[in-house]
């Protein structure tokens, strides 16, 4: 395995690599060493674009493609060995790599046609991308780049197991109002007012009102049955 690279630390974060490729770009125009430069991918994924279903006659035009390249490898090889020769033998040689192609691809094909039988373009992406600086560029570089295009810290999504510092969090699955804290004790409830045995209130079954008795009768009653 070969050493790996030193990267330094985070001065920048896009969500785009053309965006990380500009931001490289503008390092290195503010005479930041390329050197101490780096674009690092995070989380890292594999995409399979399917282009098509592959059959004997793709098979045979791919090996077409790839055999005309070849053929004229072939084709410039024999016309610098023998420049006197006609210009059929140079086309002869040109068909005789198609052909090679072509039959090359098809055997390729048949022998795997039965595991994979469709073209396909593989791509590899990342989630973000970013731009890190060793340290001894690293004050140059986030002075050029600027606080804004500094990676910000995650914010926490909030919880609502937990209680609210300040004021009252709606439930949006239910929308009852949660409160968070202790609740005050509720207010005891008042005991009836003392009263002394013999003041209890009498109801006049004539006018309906209450009265005191026993003892709380008034003074000019009694000074009445004395008399």
């Amino acid at each position: 395995m070969g050493r790996a690279f030193e990267v330094g630390e985070t001065v920048a974060s896009f969500k785009e690599y053309d965006a990380a490729q500009k931001a490289v770009s503008r390092l290195i125009a503010a005479e930041v060493p390329a050197a101490d430069i780096a674009i690092v991918g995070t989380a890292l994924r594999s995409i399979e674009k399917v282009t098509g279903r592959l059959g004997y006659a793709q098979a045979a035009w791919s090996g077409a493609v790839n055999g005309v390249l070849l053929g004229l490898l072939f084709a410039a090889m024999v016309v610098i060995w023998s420049p006197g020769l006609p210009i059929s033998t140079f086309a002869g040689v040109l068909l005789v790599g198609i052909a090679l192609g072509m039959l090359f691809r098809l055997i390729s094909y048949a022998l795997l046609r039965r595991r994979r039988d469709f073209a396909s373009v593989m791509q590899v992406s990342a989630d973000h991308y970013e731009v890190t600086v060793l340290p001894r560029s690293l004050g140059k570089a986030r002075q050029e780049l600027g606080a804004a295009a500094r990676p910000s810290a995650p914010v926490p999504a909030a919880s609502l197991d937990e209680p609210p510092r300040y004021g009252v969090r709606i439930d949006p699955s239910s929308g009852a109002a949660q409160t968070g804290g202790a609740q005050p004790p509720a207010a005891p409830a008042a005991s009836p007012a003392y009263v002394p045995p013999g003041m209890e209130p009498r109801r006049d079954e004539a006018t309906g009102d209450a009265q005191q008795s026993g003892d709380g009768e008034a003074p000019e009653s009694r000074d009445t049955d004395r008399s």
